[in-house]
């Protein structure tokens, strides 16, 4: 059996490394120099893969936005508030996995021409999986909301999804997160975005609700 082509190894290996040092210093922090010295390949090597700086970013939001778009087809089987728990959950790790897009969004928007028309589409396509997720637990009997309070509590959900980590990060800027704080920053978050819903949502689910943030969720810790 023949063995993987060299430069596809050598561009996936750029692009783990890059997205780790991405996450750990943020994108504006990170040269195309450290980026190399870290793998201990020559720039050169680099630049034969990833040209330019916005080349390695592009391919990295391109691996997020595939991710993102498979996951937010999820929203479609949303019944139950545990349901909705799990999607939100699994919504934040992946922006967990990609947080340099977040953390540095809006340098990143005004740098790079592609991520600003595109995060406005991700936007959309998060709004439409909100309204979604809205219309199952209507269906499933977990909530009762008019028809015109659907779009803005949409929208508000996704204000709190996509600033979220920014939040912890002002409340606690020296470990917030790092790695071994971040799965509980992750339910915070999951939970804060399902409390928007707390005065449509049946008593029963409530209550569930509730549960479910005890039974996962402890204090912040300074």
């Amino acid at each position: 059996m023949a063995s993987p082509k060299k430069p596809r190894r050598t561009a996936e290996r750029i692009l783990e490394t890059t997205l780790q040092l991405f996450n750990a210093f943020g994108e504006p922090n990170v040269s195309t120099t450290l980026i190399s010295a870290e793998l201990h390949i020559s720039p050169g090597n680099l630049y034969y893969h990833f040209p330019a700086k916005d080349e390695l970013v592009n391919a990295l939001f391109n691996r997020y936005e595939q991710e993102l778009a498979e996951l937010l087809a999820a929203s479609d089987n949303v019944r139950h508030v545990e349901d909705a728990w799990l999607f939100l959950h699994m919504l934040f790790e992946l922006i967990w996995k990609y947080r340099f897009l977040y953390r540095d969004l809006n340098d990143l928007l005004f740098k790079n021409r592609r991520l600003e028309t595109h995060f406005q589409d991700l936007l959309g396509a998060k709004e439409q999986a909100m309204r979604q997720l809205l219309s199952g637990l209507h269906l499933g009997g977990a909530l009762k909301m008019e028809l015109r309070e659907a779009a803005p509590t949409a929208s508000s959900m996704v204000v709190v999804l996509s600033y979220w980590l920014s939040f912890e990060y002002v409340r606690n800027p020296r470990r917030a997160l790092e790695p071994e704080l971040a799965g509980q920053a992750l339910l915070r978050g999951a939970f804060h975005v399902l409390s928007l819903l707390l005065p449509y949502l049946e008593p029963d689910s409530k209550e569930h609700l509730f549960q479910l943030a005890g039974r996962y969720q402890s204090p912040p810790t300074s």
